[in-house]
């Protein structure tokens, strides 16, 4: 029986491996570890993939992992103590991490049941004289409502920091003027490198995005310590530098992302083509603003059996993930901020009803149809 994983690292590593080991030996041949060359090609190598034809180039700087990305926006913003961050209820827990760990409070809000992303109204509704940042989440590979979230930043004047961990490459365009990349519609973007991400290194990586030049020097400076020149700090830092040999190895890999983005979304078109018409299954939808690059391909699995169908298909052979199985409001790290257990209906229904399928670039059509085959067997008639 073919061996069905989650992630599948192996393909894309053996195809790039005379790369990847040329990389490295390099970076070892330099015995230039921390920041250096390679570090500074890949920002600006990333800065030429990420910039739309027309557009404006943005400003990339790496740092150590996505959850220092998204700590370091928020510091270069000045935001701590006594201030508000409006995050989703339904997101991996580094969104409200990092405000709880600048001393500000995360203000939830629920998302769409639909495409997973943000609720608009919801956020508007929780503005305050206290918040001071907006964290859209553009899960599972497609962007939030950023036209109505751009509009409302404009209105109230909160800026919005987006958490492109997922979604690395999408585009947003909502037909009304609003058109760009996922991370690059906001005051700041930020990403991850985590080996399993559509990008990702042999360990940890992140970066921040802006076209705000003032604030690309304040996070760089943040990521190193609070300074540029070496024992001269001109902000509180952190030490969240991307190490040189990751660079190098994501610098192989990056010309390869539109490919496997491209992999990755005829994979989920043959899962919507399997999964169409089953009763008991909603596929994940395709927001019409938005395009998606499949991190996670999300189904829906109603009448309270998607515990047991995860089950089921580990004994068959066929991993799964739970993306995720609590709001934020329950887990007990973030009681104190008082929500109660109702507080977000579509959160605590999507953490009860979603999961996510075997989804990589090493697909095979017989590894689809075989996975689909079984889940159907699996459900409750």
């Amino acid at each position: 029986m073919e061996n069905i994983k989650m992630v599948d690292l192996s393909g894309m590593n053996a195809r790039l491996k005379p790369e990847i080991d040329d990389a490295i030996m390099r970076v070892i041949a330099s015995e230039k570890f921390i920041g250096g060359e390679e570090v500074n090609l890949f920002a600006k190598e990333l800065c030429g993939k990420l910039k739309i034809e027309g557009g404006e180039t943005p400003y990339v700087i790496p740092c150590a992992n996505g959850t220092d990305a998204l700590q370091i926006a928020l510091m270069s913003l000045g935001i701590g103590a006594g201030d508000e961050v409006i995050t989703p209820a339904f997101t991996f827990i580094s969104t409200v991490e990092v405000v709880a760990l600048l001393g500000a409070k995360p203000v939830l809000v629920d998302v769409y049941p639909d495409t997973f992303n943000i609720d608009c109204e919801a956020v508007e509704k929780a503005i305050t004289k206290k918040t001071k940042a907006i964290i859209p989440v553009h899960l599972f590979g497609q962007c939030a409502d950023m036209g109505k979230l751009v509009e409302i930043s404009k209105k109230t004047g909160v800026p919005i920091v987006e958490d492109t961990a997922q979604s690395l490459m999408s585009i947003y365009c909502n037909g009304s003027g609003l058109s760009g990349r996922a991370g690059l519609m906001g005051k700041f973007g930020t990403t991850s490198f985590f080996p399993s991400k559509n990008l990702g290194c042999f360990g940890d990586g992140g970066a921040l995005f802006t076209h705000d030049k003032e604030l690309a020097k304040k996070a760089k400076a943040i990521a190193n310590h609070g300074g540029q020149i070496r024992y001269k700090h001109e902000v509180v830092g952190l030490n969240s530098r991307l190490d040189a040999i990751q660079a190098a190895i994501l610098r192989v890999k990056l010309p390869y992302l539109e490919e496997c983005n491209l992999a990755r979304q005829k994979a989920a078109n043959m899962y919507d083509e399997l999964l169409k018409d089953v009763d008991g299954i909603e596929v994940p939808k395709r927001d019409a603003n938005s395009t998606h690059v499949f991190h996670q391909y999300t189904i829906q699995v109603s009448g309270n059996q998607r515990d047991s169908i995860s089950e089921a298909l580990k004994k068959d052979g066929i991993p799964t993930g739970i993306y995720y199985p609590k709001g934020i409001h329950h887990q007990a790290a973030y009681k104190h901020l008082g929500y109660r257990a109702d507080d977000f209906p579509n959160t605590n229904y999507l953490a009860s009803t979603v999961l996510s399928l075997p989804m990589h670039t090493e697909l095979t059509n017989l590894q689809q149809t075989r996975i689909v085959e079984r889940l159907i067997s699996r459900l409750t008639k």
